[in-house]
């Protein structure tokens, strides 16, 4: 797999790639985050923090899917009382966007809620997030230049919906080899060093 670091080139993150923060970056909305993006255009960047587990379940959300016992995820610090979701393509729901192989963005919610109320949906097929993360026109592009992120391409299904999100950051970096396996063991405090 082709992985990359941003260093002062112009690199444009692809719908399924991932975006892996840096181990310091400053800010506490992405701080040791992994970010799935599902649209970057010239109308600005959509994504999907993947390792930043809210304090609710679906079930506490919406009583019929009580049996859904997992964490909503943050998605970002942007509409979080907006909620959207991934998921595999195993599940059959119209007008679903392509993210990459076997992950799909959103769809039809009223199959979803059909598919769910009869419990034909495995909670490890499906990602609910409350807000996402967006990035105007250009300004991803200028986190990436002042090496904010690390970019992997092609995010796949397993990284997605398989990986425990408390150590999907950790994983995300050693999965990509070399100097990346170094940045994965720094200390969140530099100064424990």
């Amino acid at each position: 797999m082709d992985n990359y670091f941003h260093s002062g080139v112009s690199v444009t993150p692809h719908r399924g790639d991932l975006l892996i923060s840096e181990p310091f970056l400053p800010d506490p909305n992405f701080e040791r985050t992994v970010v799935l993006i599902c649209e970057n255009n010239q109308d600005g960047s959509i994504g999907f923090i993947l390792n930043k587990p809210s304090m609710v379940n679906l079930g506490d959300v919406f009583e019929e899917f009580d049996y859904f016992q997992k964490k909503l995820l943050v998605g970002g610090p942007v509409q979080q009382e907006s909620m959207h979701f991934l998921h595999r393509s195993v599940l059959d729901i119209d007008d679903g966007t392509k993210i990459g192989e076997g992950i799909y963005w959103g769809g039809n919610f009223e199959q979803m809620k059909i598919l769910m109320q009869d419990r034909r949906v495995d909670p490890s097929d499906v990602i609910y997030f409350l807000g996402y993360s967006g990035w105007a026109p250009g300004q991803l592009e200028e986190e990436l230049s002042e090496n904010s992120w690390i970019v992997s391409p092609n995010a796949t299904a397993a990284q997605v919906f398989d990986l425990d999100p408390e150590l999907l950051w950790r994983e995300a970096l050693k999965g990509m080899g070399g100097r990346y396996r170094m940045f994965a063991n720094y200390p969140t405090d530099p100064r424990l060093n």
